[in-house]
């Protein structure tokens, strides 16, 4: 049991798992942990927990009938608001839970999106929530109604659960249509200015990984680099899971000298909604167009071999495991020892906090990026002055010296500015 004194402010929460030795992906132990970090994101305050060993679910009960009135003792002595349940139920489960236990009933899907409705910022990212809510809440709506028509908020009411959906089917479906409607056509949007990225070839890296690993904490070091940094492009950041949802996309500058983008994705979890995954598709295929991935990974977590299996799962659904992949095994500075696993790709172990490394991890950003780099030395006749203009505005001029023949510069050129000046190339 946690001692937490009784706090009028926050929503004291009863967490409740299934043990049914069917987990797949990660023991009921961890699970129940990360259970337990993502009410705490969500705003409530875990009080106790309770793990019912079974052999299979209760189709009507989840934990079974008995258990469910014991957990209803339990929650009446710890003054228990809401009781989340660490797995998805159905409405029919939702509705009899609630008759025993007469208190809110949250599972780990609608927790997930209660979050992702907290956090979301941009116009499509809060259109991503709400379509995964609704899709979530449809074949729900009899089990949720007691849930849905509190007037008390609270976890697992933000977003379209304040409006009386429970009565109006029809609604719930034109809200979806119209949402995907709208959803398509910031993807529209999304594909124009994509396809203007990939003409301009400059390359593009994705951090990818579980949540709270130090993705966002690693953008923000990464686009200090760039020598046109503002601090208010740098992303929020704390110490909880899905603290940034948001998909940014961040310039920054290899060792040679060529810029880069960086794009941050939101993190992973162990069993994370489908419906989110699939509402959030048009943002996670950014992915799918990166050059690189960055696969950052949280080296104090005692779960890590967990962590890791998730996001390799995750991007396998993707189709982008083929893509080349760095494993950033982030924290080094606080983890007690360096764990030795079995990853894709070449390895570094940072500090995005400190700095730590970053200078290692920079150099092999450029060694495995599939576009090549090059540091040449050009002579630029006078009456080419156009050349001149491009290279000073669209490459980075480390030197420039006026000669008798021309203009002598030392700059970076990528494959393609290779080619076309190649013939000014100087010995």
């Amino acid at each position: 049991m946690y001692d937490i004194q009784k706090n009028d402010k926050e929503e004291r929460v009863l967490i409740v798992g299934l043990d049914t030795d069917r987990e797949t992906d990660i023991d009921i132990t961890s699970s129940m942990k990360e259970l337990k970090e993502l009410v705490f994101a969500a705003g409530g305050v875990v009080i106790s927990d309770v793990i019912q060993n079974k052999d299979r679910v209760d189709s009507t009960y989840y934990i079974g009938k008995g258990k469910a009135q014991e957990v209803a003792l339990y929650c009446d002595e710890l003054d228990i608001d809401t009781v989340v349940f660490n797995n998805e139920l159905t409405g029919a489960q939702i509705r009899n839970l609630e008759e025993v236990l007469n208190r809110k009933i949250i599972d780990r899907t609608n927790l997930i999106l209660d979050i992702f409705a907290k956090r979301a910022t941009s116009k499509e990212g809060k259109l991503q929530v709400e379509l995964a809510q609704l899709k979530y809440r449809l074949p729900r709506l009899i089990g949720l109604g007691n849930q849905l028509s509190r007037t008390g908020g609270g976890i697992g009411t933000r977003g379209p659960g304040e409006q009386k959906l429970e009565t109006d089917r029809r609604h719930i479906s034109r809200r979806i249509n119209d949402i995907e409607k709208e959803l398509k056509e910031i993807e529209n949007v999304r594909m124009v200015k994509r396809k203007r990225r990939q003409n301009s070839e400059i390359p593009i890296v994705a951090l990818v990984g579980y949540t709270n690993a130090g993705k966002s904490t690693l953008l923000n070091s990464l686009i200090k680099l760039d020598e046109e940094y503002c601090k208010d492009k740098e992303v929020f950041v704390q110490d909880m899971l899905f603290a940034t949802l948001d998909t940014t996309l961040r310039k920054s500058v290899l060792p040679n000298g060529q810029g880069f983008l960086v794009t941050d994705t939101v993190g992973f979890v162990s069993k994370l909604p489908t419906k989110l995954i699939e509402a959030f598709k048009g943002t996670l295929e950014e992915v799918k167009y990166s050059d690189l991935l960055l696969h950052v990974v949280d080296m104090t977590n005692e779960d890590i071999d967990i962590q890791v299996k998730t996001t390799l799962s995750i991007l396998k659904d993707l189709d982008v495991l083929d893509k080349p992949m760095i494993t950033v095994f982030n924290k080094v500075d606080i983890a007690e020892k360096e764990l030795i696993i079995d990853v894709k790709g070449p390895t570094v172990s940072i500090s995005a906090q400190t700095g730590y490394n970053m200078d290692i991890l920079l150099q092999m950003i450029q060694d495995n990026l599939p576009q090549s780099f090059y540091k040449v030395d050009l002579l630029i006749p006078y009456n080419e002055s156009s050349l001149s203009t491009y290279l000073f505005d669209s490459t980075k001029v480390e030197n420039f010296e006026y000669k008798e023949e021309g203009t002598l510069f030392t700059t970076t050129l990528d494959s393609i500015e290779y080619e076309r000046f190649k013939r000014f190339i100087q010995a």
